[in-house]
């Protein structure tokens, strides 16, 4: 580390990182306390991320630690698996550490030759009793092949360098310093403005996207919620911080960026028309952590805006916060032009299959799964679609539910808008209390004037499904259900009109390798009924070999009520099982415009899909 660096400002901690061995994935992290704890200074990483409620450990992928003290060695003591004490020193102590970067979702650290990206919780050190204080950061580049021409894409306070170059910056602080990813490499970048904030979405990977139509697109979304929560926008810039791959997808959400993952094929090719399922999916993962901004990054719950990032911080109100969002995430795509309502219909649609396909939901309330996020949301197994619901999918079926209640019984006047704005007024600004759990019920039924009570307690606290058909259809929508046509089959849409039905097995499967393999066994399904489980491999049916490509073939020149024998290994034995076929479960949501609806529906109907923000 350089100390004349350093003396930029006054920072009682100061971070240098870079690229250090793109071969091994190392990247390696300097951090410097001027003013130890005399009682030896207290260092740890954090073992999950805000935003992504799972234990991750993010200390394991420490590879070295040491520590020095004017060019001594200073001892290092490991308390627990995330936390180290250092021995007492006079004068400043340097801890450095090498981290093994290989986790290539948003929320730690991936090194290659091709670029890096760094989630500030995996990678720099919380120095104790001193995590409130401002800190500097230096990130310097990799001095390795091919690195030569790699720039920096950050959203931490620049206070060296040119634009995409790296340089010093700074950081209020800990808090902030993790809460602005780092992205670097050979960039793109697809510039814009929305509401007078300048906007880029920065793509590391690949790619042969139309930056044009991409920076258009996400403009005017953008501009729309800015517009939404009330302007000037809550950060001085934003950056989607977007990385390439063949395979992968997903978003997590910081103060004035997002991490983003996506196939290269999601982007928008030149001469794109009306936006494709693939590039219409990336808009809504842009849609969806850019509204996080407002709600979950400034409108937090109070059990997390106070979290200790070393144990679990336990909340009822996932819900709230991802299933509000997974609402107005595609709304708002709908809202500021983006997208079409029949395209629109055919997401939500699909947001409602995810639901009614949901076995769980049946088990598993609202509150439940926001408070049992921990140990199983992001935990998923086999018996998952059985015991479990998404906080995500049926909180969007209750945000549209309330926002179509709250707008029929108040004659239009008022809807779930209003109340957002009103949680952003009371709960967003800076220096804000965090939402206490049952103030976001009360504040929709102040907003609305009515009382919401039997609707939060059989939404939120019970299993029944919302009432989303009833209330549709008093908005000239028709809820429609079908059976699924395979597993390539979301829902949204009216499916193959005059083919039979489907037999079902009630099992879900996949290909590993050529070979078939049950991944899940639905609760009272023929396959659970006959003793099918995961993990079984089919290899026949009926005699017939069968696989991962003939598999459905087989199955559709069935009919409901044949009955059929199966062959398949468990672990090494081979077993025969007699399943019977069933008519499939109509499960799959489709919604369509009833235009022979009263006037009034329709009136209110155009009120909901194309309001605007103000």
């Amino acid at each position: 580390m350089n100390a004349a660096d350093s003396s930029i400002g006054d920072a009682a901690v100061v971070y240098h990182l870079r690229p250090h061995d793109t071969g091994a994935r190392l990247v390696e992290v300097f951090c410097r306390v001027r003013a130890p704890d005399p009682q030896g200074q207290v260092f740890s990483l954090p073992t999950w991320t805000p935003g992504s409620y799972l234990i991750r450990d993010f200390a394991r992928h420490v590879v070295t630690i040491e520590a020095s003290s004017g060019g001594d060695a200073v001892a290092l003591r490991k308390l627990d698996k995330t936390t180290w004490r250092a021995a007492p020193v006079s004068g400043e102590i340097v801890v450095r550490v090498e981290i093994y970067a290989a986790d290539g979702s948003v929320r730690g650290a991936c090194l290659d030759r091709s670029g890096a990206f760094c989630n500030g919780s995996s990678v720099f050190l919380r120095v104790h009793g001193r995590d409130q204080e401002r800190c500097l950061v230096y990130l310097t580049p990799a001095e390795q092949p091919g690195t030569a021409h790699w720039r920096v894409a950050t959203t931490l306070t620049r206070l060296t360098g040119a634009e995409w170059e790296y340089g010093a910056f700074e950081a209020a602080d800990y808090e902030d310093l993790i809460d602005h990813p780092l992205l670097m490499g050979e960039l793109d970048v697809a510039a814009f403005m929305a509401a007078g904030t300048p906007h880029a979405m920065v793509l590391a990977g690949r790619h042969g996207a139309d930056l044009e139509r991409l920076a258009g697109d996400l403009a005017r979304c953008c501009t729309w919620q800015i517009e939404f929560f009330g302007c000037p926008a809550p950060m001085p810039r934003y950056l989607f911080l977007a990385r390439l791959t063949g395979a992968g997808f997903g978003g997590l959400e910081h103060r004035a960026s997002s991490a983003l993952v996506c196939h290269r094929d999601d982007l928008p090719g030149p001469g794109l028309g009306v936006p494709g399922n693939d590039y219409r999916g990336l808009l809504g993962l842009a849609s969806h952590e850019y509204f996080h901004t407002w709600h979950v990054r400034r409108i937090r719950p109070a059990e997390l805006a106070a979290a200790d990032l070393g144990r679990e911080a336990y909340s009822r109100q996932l819900w709230i916060f991802e299933g509000i969002t997974s609402y107005y995430d595609d709304l708002a795509l709908l809202r500021s032009g983006v997208i079409g309502v029949d395209s629109y219909l055919e997401l939500l649609g699909r947001t409602l299959t995810a639901v009614y396909r949901s076995a769980g939901r049946r088990r598993q309330t609202l509150e439940e799964a926001s408070f049992d996020a921990w140990i199983k949301f992001y935990r998923p197994d086999e018996n998952s679609p059985n015991a479990q619901v998404s906080y995500y999918s049926k909180g969007a079926m209750l945000a549209l539910a309330l926002d179509l209640e709250i707008r029929l019984r108040t004659d239009g006047r008022v809807s779930l808008d209003n109340v957002m704005r009103m949680l952003w007024k009371h709960y967003g600004g800076d220096g804000a209390p965090g939402l206490p759990e049952g103030a976001f019920e009360e504040l929709a039924a102040e907003v609305s004037g009515l009382d919401l009570g039997d609707f939060f307690a059989s939404g939120v606290r019970s299993t029944v499904d919302p009432p989303v058909g009833i209330l549709l259809a008093q908005f000239g929508v028709r809820l429609n259900l079908r059976p699924g046509e395979g597993g390539a089959d979301a829902g949204g849409t009216a499916g193959r009109h005059g083919t039979h039905p489907r037999p079902w097995l009630g099992m879900r499967t996949r290909a590993v390798a050529g070979r078939l393999r049950v991944t899940h066994v639905l609760d009272g399904g023929p396959a659970q009924q006959a003793g099918v489980m995961a993990e079984d491999e089919i290899v026949a049916m009926d005699g017939i070999r069968t696989d991962a490509e003939t598999f459905d073939k087989q199955l559709g020149r069935l009919a409901p009520g044949c009955h059929v024998e199966l062959h398949l290994f468990r672990r090494d034995e081979l077993l025969a099982m007699a399943v019977t076929t069933q008519e499939p479960p109509r499960d799959t949501c489709f919604l369509t415009l009833d235009d022979q609806a009263a006037p009034a529906a329709i009136a209110r109907r155009g009120a909901w899909l194309a309001r605007p923000a103000g």
